[in-house]
Parts: structure tokens; C-alpha cells; sequence
């Protein structure tokens, strides 16, 4: 199974000429607004991604209800059922280019994270960090989306959250 993520885009508006205070205000919001986007459409197309506990919704298309209070929790239910779930979870599938993986806590009880990078990625390795992909951020409290922007070069990537334990999920960058 492979799925592939759609870009998300969103729409411009204009103002008219004639303006009073308020709708310079707006003018402004909007501006600022539109930089913020265009910023995001610069670094690429944007992959929503939602963590539960223990697990990417999107990576396995269901949301197991796992309960979890730490992250020894997460490390108990995927020592059972993780090489299972991970065998029937979704590969994700993209051309190379750049992307915003857009990571939701959704309902994880404690801080998380992000971890992207290229298969076999040892971050022991001083010779990884020159010619591998890593990306990584934590802080994601309850509630809390997180942008980790990363430009994908052909070839196949692992992500996960090491702070509320998932299985390490596949991504493949295909040549075109």
C-alpha cells in the first residue's frame, strides 16, 4: 500500500481601492498574511501529519485508540503489536522536492517530536551528517503543530517520534 499526499494551497484575494482605516488594517493582516504563505509555498508542498499516542494517523489509515502516559507506554504496545501494524501501514510516496511535514499533537498527554531522515541514518555517524537527510524538533505539546521543512532527494527516508515511540514508517522519493 502507498499513498500520496495532496498539496494543500490556498487562495489569494483583493482589496479595492477605495479604503477607510479598517480596511487598510485589513490590507496589512492580509499582506502579512500572504507572506507567511508564500513563504510555506516557497519551502514547498505541506504533508499534514497527526500523531495519537504511539502512532501517525495517516501512516496506518486508523486510529487504534492507544492510551499512553509516557513513552514506556508506546514502547510496551509496539514491542507487541508494532511489526504488525508497521507491515500494513501505508508507504508514503513523493517526488523530490521541498516540503513542510505540518506534525499535529493530537491528544498525546506529554511532549513529542518529529524525526525524518534517510534510511540507515546513524546520527552517531559524523559522515551521515555531511551526506544524509536528517530532520528533527520536539516540543510539541498537547494541541500543539509544528512545520519541519526538508528537501527530498530520490531514495527512501524513515520518520517517526523517538519521544512518543512510533514505528519508523516509510516514505520513497521517486526519480519522476
Amino acid at each position: 500500500m502507498s499513498f500520496t499526499p495532496k498539496p494543500r494551497h490556498r487562495a489569494a484575494g483583493r482589496f479595492g481601492s477605495g479604503r477607510s482605516l479598517s480596511s487598510v488594517a485589513l490590507v496589512a493582516l492580509f499582506a502579512l498574511s500572504a507572506a507567511g504563505s508564500a513563504h510555506g509555498a516557497e519551502q514547498g508542498n505541506v504533508i499534514h501529519l497527526t500523531q495519537t499516542p504511539c502512532q501517525f494517523l495517516e501512516s496506518e489509515a486508523v486510529d487504534h485508540g492507544f492510551k499512553s502516559n509516557a513513552g514506556a507506554d508506546c514502547e510496551a504496545i509496539n514491542a507487541k503489536t508494532g511489526a504488525e501494524r508497521l507491515a500494513k501501514a501505508k508507504v508514503m510516496t513523493l517526488k523530490p522536492g521541498k516540503y513542510v511535514f505540518r506534525v499535529t499533537n493530537k491528544n498525546v498527554p506529554y511532549e513529542l517530536g518529529f524525526w525524518l531522515r534517510s534510511k540507515g541514518y546513524d546520527w552517531r555517524n559524523p559522515l551521515h551528517k555531511l551526506n544524509k537527510t536528517s530532520v528533527s524538533g520536539g516540543g510539541l505539546k498537547t494541541g500543539d503543530t509544528k512545520d519541519y521543512a526538508v528537501e527530498l532527494k530520490p531514495g527512501e527516508y524513515e520518520y517517526s517520534c523517538p519521544l512518543n515511540p512510533t514505528p519508523d514508517y516509510r516514505l520513497v522519493v521517486t526519480a519522476g
